[in-house]
């Protein structure tokens, strides 16, 4: 059970733990609430929450008892007391100064611990997804896909970045999506040069790349794609840079085998980066964890310079998202979401592989075969014979030729 495995990752000396955020709340008892308090302990587990919601929450919640809160400062003391707890672990970095001051005043007699045990005992818990998890993961990837599909057919010089913002956010909340994972980046031209700029009234013009980042949600969990296409024809500077993105994305995969840390795979993208001379021109991290309720980026995992040295591991969702962006002329970003998964076990020993979950073209009129190296066009190909294998069977008709034409090897 969940409460188990919890609590299994705190110290010995600590009785239990108060969650507070609505994110947590939700990913231990899949009950969304804008108020609640769960306590977590060795001698039992008990969500409160307030009149608004606790017909609601009985209903819902199977794992643990639910009470009708009506004043956390008599009703924690005695839940203290009740399930015999000396020792309390909080939310560390989630929790306000204030609720911090409050619980140290109402519960003088327990030890609030201030060392962030909690939330790296949750946070280990959520980066390593279930089955299920993941595949709610690519029920919301499912539908960002369609959605690009969709968008396709509705991207041409004159319409405006906002238009094309409305039409995919619409599209997947109309198929599907409970909400959406941010809100939609669709920038042009000149814009696209910022890597989570705004939408605006510029209108698409021919020539231009169009940049568009957005994801669904579905169950709670997120979906995270990005896509650089080109309107009519570009020129061969746009291609040339086009291909060095798309290569620092695919050294990333590559590189992101079970037990290289984080840091490891966005050396590995930046690298091409900046061996093509661009590496000034891509700031951000390489990627990030991908999970559930507010936390479309979801450590500790990421792929960054900065990141910590996590090994990979099986279950885990991440993004692979390398990118340029050149002030006043344009940027290029390619994201896809992939999930470690477990391989075979031999007399080498145990072996792992990553999959996929982004089932989408690149744009090929945006690339140069020429000026592509050979390997990593070899990596192309065989992830569009993927995409390939895996959608064409749904599709039909202008849809099939479509993406026949879009996956064709170079």
């Amino acid at each position: 059970m969940i409460f188990e495995k919890f609590l299994s990752l705190l110290p010995s000396e600590l009785d239990g733990a108060l969650v507070m955020s609505e994110e947590n709340r939700r990913y231990f008892t899949s009950f969304p609430s804008s108020d609640g308090a769960l306590l977590i302990s060795r001698n039992g587990t008990v969500f409160l929450t307030d009149s608004r919601y606790v017909e609601a929450a009985q209903k819902k919640i199977t794992v643990c008892p639910v009470r009708l809160s009506k004043n956390l400062s008599t009703e924690l003391p005695q839940l203290m007391s009740e399930f015999k707890i000396n020792n309390l672990a909080v939310e560390t970095t989630r929790l306000t100064v204030a609720q911090f001051e409050d619980f140290t005043k109402w519960m003088p007699d327990t030890g609030i611990c201030t060392e962030n045990y909690a939330d790296r005992a949750i946070d280990a818990l959520r980066m390593v997804k279930s089955d299920e998890e993941v595949a709610l993961v690519c029920e919301a990837q499912a539908i960002a896909e369609r959605a690009f599909d969709h968008i396709l057919g509705f991207i041409k010089p004159g319409v405006t970045e906002r238009d094309i913002q409305l039409e995919l956010d619409y599209y997947m909340l109309r198929n599907g999506a409970e909400a959406l994972s941010f809100e939609t980046i669709a920038v042009s031209g000149v814009n696209s040069s910022m890597p989570h700029g705004v939408p605006s009234d510029k209108k698409v013009e021919s020539g231009e790349f169009i940049t568009m980042d957005y994801g669904a949600v579905v169950g709670g969990y997120h979906s995270d794609m990005t896509r650089t296409v080109a309107v009519g024809s570009v020129s061969a500077e746009q291609k040339k840079i086009y291909n060095t993105v798309l290569e620092a994305q695919l050294a990333s995969m590559e590189k992101m085998a079970p037990g290289v840390s984080c840091f490891d795979a966005d050396k590995a993208a930046r690298d091409v980066i900046t061996e093509a001379g661009y590496g000034e021109f891509f700031g951000h991290g390489t990627g990030h964890g991908v999970g559930y309720v507010l936390s479309v980026h979801e450590g500790p995992q990421r792929i960054h310079w900065r990141g910590a040295p996590i090994p990979l591991e099986p279950g885990m969702v991440t993004s692979d998202e390398p990118g340029f962006y050149l002030e006043g002329k344009f940027g290029i970003r390619h994201e896809n979401l992939t999930v470690v998964c477990e391989g075979e076990t031999n007399a080498y020993g145990r072996f792992l592989h990553f999959d996929y979950l982004t089932m989408v073209p690149f744009d090929l009129d945006a690339v140069d075969a020429r000026y592509l190296n050979e390997d990593y066009k070899k990596l192309l190909n065989a992830y569009h014979a993927k995409v390939r294998e895996t959608i064409l069977p749904y599709l039909a008709g202008d849809e099939a030729e479509w993406l026949l034409h879009a996956t064709r090897a170079i």
